[in-house]
Formats: C-alpha cells, sequence, structure tokens
C-alpha cells in the first residue's frame, strides 16, 4: 500500500474516530440533563394519592390538615346537621358543578351513611381528581365518635 493511501485511511479512521467521540460526548450530555432533571423532579414529588375510603378519625385528621369536605347529601339532610366547614354539593349536582371542587387540595366525600360519598369519589376520580377518598360510615359515625357538627345554615 501507498504512503498516499496509507495517510487517506488514517486520516478517515482519525475523522471517524472524531465523529464518534463527538456524538458519544453529546449522548454523555443529553443522559446526564435527564438523569438531573429526573433526581431534581423526584426530590419534589407530588402529593400522595389518598386510600378510596378512610374512617372518621382519618377524616377528622385530613379535615384538621385542611382538606376539602364535600358533603353529598340533599340540602335538607344538611340543614339537620353537617361538618363545620364543609361544603353542600348533592349528589346528584355533583357533575354539573364539578368545576367549585378545588383540584389543589386533598378531597373528602362524605354523606349520612358512607354510600353515595362511595359515589360522588368515583366521579371525582373520573373527572381527574387524584386526592379524593370518601368517609366510611358517613356522618351518623362521625356524630357517633363525638365530632363536632353544625346544625341548621
Amino acid at each position: 500500500m501507498s504512503k498516499k493511501r496509507r495517510k487517506k485511511k488514517a486520516v478517515h479512521r482519525n475523522t471517524f474516530k472524531r465523529r464518534y467521540l463527538l456524538f458519544s460526548g453529546g449522548l454523555v450530555i443529553v443522559l446526564s440533563i435527564v438523569t438531573v432533571s429526573w433526581l431534581f423532579k423526584n426530590n419534589n414529588p407530588p402529593e400522595q394519592s389518598l386510600p378510596g375510603e378512610i374512617n372518621v378519625v382519618e377524616a377528622a385528621r385530613l379535615l384538621d390538615s385542611g382538606a376539602f369536605i364535600l358533603d353529598v347529601r340533599q340540602l335538607e339532610e344538611w340543614q339537620q346537621y353537617h361538618i363545620p366547614g364543609s361544603t353542600l354539593i348533592p349528589l346528584d349536582q355533583l357533575e354539573m358543578r364539578i368545576q367549585e371542587i378545588p383540584k389543589n387540595q386533598a378531597v373528602v366525600v362524605v354523606c349520612r351513611q358512607g354510600n353515595r360519598s362511595l359515589e360522588g369519589r368515583d366521579i371525582l376520580l373520573s373527572a381527574g381528581f387524584d386526592r379524593v377518598t370518601s368517609m366510611a360510615g358517613g356522618l351518623l359515625q362521625w356524630h357517633s365518635f363525638g365530632y363536632s357538627f353544625n346544625i341548621g345554615d
């Protein structure tokens, strides 16, 4: 092989090596950025979702920590007694009034015994709410545990 041809092959090999090193270096940089972004994102995880159903003690704890309490009973039932600070949206109006419920807050759905609240929770989950739960036992159990409630409006 002539000297000229060997030099040409060596130049070609060096060009290939340079391109490979540039590509590899660029790939390493991109992977590093992605990894750092992922680590940063996971150091600030979103608030955890809630279990599908909680007891009244857990509901009271969530209320104390600022949860939105959604009462899905009818107006007449709510006027008899309700959890202080709760918001009334009857179950049959929930889908039409869903924009009244904050998505950036834990939501505890309550009713008289705990059946309608399960249905209300499912409506909210279907609408994209991820921090929503139902209170098992309803307001009858809330009252029997001695938690406070309001009477009337």
